[in-house]
């Protein structure tokens, strides 16, 4: 049974020459019924002369001789009938009334045309001896002393002929024809098959290829379409590497930050419990949750960065308020944890600060400059947002010197750490904010302000839709 799928199977040559055949063949049929009407008439004009000049030879030999009109049947006539050996003939000759003057089948009744008489011809269908022939009517008029009125002849022949010249013109375009067809259809398929060459080319690239290749593929020389198409595979792989790349860095960022926090851990551990002295345990204890902390907090930035990096890929851009982002960002309450006794201000105005991006990768960009500032800036510690032109600028401010200019040319690289930070700072919650900047068309500025040190998240603006 054939379905969908079975022709989902079918190659692409064969849905082009399919689909060229069909084309080939509703041409024919379509060309071979206009030939077969021509011929038809082609015949059926050149058998209704001969008609014609008979009845006419016919009726040139008709006189009139003591008021009698009588008919010598000319020889002529019947060498133009004989030009279709094969077919039945038929004559008569009448006169006023239809009295019958000559006739080769006496008994042989002619039907009437479908129009009156007249000095014309006249040319009309019936039956001759049980088969269907073709008669025309030809009206000659005396107007004598002794003799007034119009002579009718009528001369008939079957199909035969007429039929076998329409097959034998038909045959003679057809073969031709159905030749030139076969040999399109072998030029169609070597076209076909040169066209779709570049896409085995294709093919055999990427059968060729190391599983973990993703570089682009080259299309300088390949047709616009096929271009087109590796366009679309070259950006989907370019995504695809992304996202590889961002899983190998996750891998090797867990791998290189967790191998110190765990074996510090363990080495508390054992201290803890080799200590004999009360007062000795529980600073063991104390350092063993520290690092604890340390490394849960260290954990949640991985996890945070891991999901932005993806998320700045595929998920969908929507306008987004930095005001909005900034007071989500306060509503968190980290500081009670961080540093309960630090003063968090929140500065933002009337006016929407808008722009196009992914509001959970700003929030969570937003998230790490304040816990940045809150570990190692001075309170009062300010989140703000505003619109400077064309850009739209989400920044946290503390009221301390920052850090040396030449630790801020590093900041946001990953495993970046200040001299000072020791194991609280791993680099990775900055790296997250320069992350979002890149993704979304902005960057990151970090530099000593009127009152204090500012770290900004700056990013294009949204226009404003009319």
């Amino acid at each position: 049974m054939t379905d969908g799928r079975g022709r989902a199977g079918l190659s692409l040559t064969a849905r082009v020459l399919g689909t060229v055949l069909v084309i080939l063949l509703v041409g024919g049929l379509l060309v071979a019924g206009s030939i077969w009407w021509n011929t038809r008439a082609a015949a059926r004009q050149s058998y209704d002369r001969i008609l014609f000049g008979a009845a006419s030879d016919i009726a040139a030999a008709i006189r009139i001789q003591q008021g009698t009109p009588l008919v010598d049947l000319p020889v002529s006539a019947f060498e133009l009938l004989a030009q279709a050996p094969d077919d039945r003939v038929y004559y008569a000759v009448t006169g006023p009334g239809g009295a019958l003057i000559t006739a080769l089948d006496p008994a042989h009744t002619v039907p009437a045309p479908d129009q009156p008489a007249s000095a014309g011809a006249t040319f009309f269908t019936g039956s001759l001896s049980g088969e269907e022939a073709r008669f025309v009517r030809l009206s000659r008029s005396f107007a004598e002393r002794d003799f007034s009125g119009a002579v009718e002849v009528v001369v008939g022949q079957t199909l035969r002929a007429r039929n076998a010249m329409t097959t034998d013109l038909m045959l003679d375009a057809l073969l031709p024809m159905a030749a030139a067809g076969l040999l399109l259809t072998l030029l169609a398929a070597l076209v076909v098959r040169s066209a779709l060459r570049p896409l085995d080319a294709l093919v055999a690239d990427l059968s060729r290829r190391d599983p973990y290749d993703l570089t682009p593929m080259p299309a300088e020389a390949l047709p616009r379409e096929l271009g087109v198409m590796l366009g679309a595979v070259n950006r989907f792989m370019g995504r695809l590497d992304g996202q590889v790349e961002a899983m190998r860095t996750l891998i090797s960022d867990t791998a290189h930050q967790l191998r110190t926090p765990v074996a510090a851990i363990q080495v508390h551990g054992e201290s803890a419990a080799e200590e004999q002295s009360e007062e000795a345990r529980e600073r063991a204890l104390a350092r063993l949750l520290a690092r604890t902390r340390s490394l849960r907090t260290l954990l949640d930035q991985l996890l945070s960065r891991a999901l932005v990096v993806h998320r700045t890929d595929s998920a969908p851009r929507t306008p987004v308020d930095l005001r909005e982002v900034a007071l989500e960002v306060m509503e968190r309450d980290d500081q009670s944890v961080l540093r309960p006794e630090a003063e968090l201000r929140l500065q933002i105005g009337d006016a929407p600060v808008m722009v196009r991006a992914d509001a959970f990768s700003l929030q969570e960009a937003a998230h790490n400059l304040l816990n940045n500032a809150l570990r190692h800036g001075q309170a009062p510690v300010s989140i703000g947002a505003e619109q400077r032109g064309s850009e739209a600028v989400l920044w946290v401010e503390d009221s301390g010197p920052g850090p040396a200019p030449e630790v801020i040319a590093h900041l946001g690289e990953r495993f970046n750490r200040s001299a000072d930070s020791r194991e609280q700072g791993s680099g990775v919650g900055l790296s997250i904010v320069a992350k979002v900047a890149s993704a979304f068309g902005g960057r990151v500025e970090m530099g000593a302000s009127d009152t204090g040190f500012r770290a900004a998240l700056v990013l294009p603006a949204e226009e404003e839709q009319p």
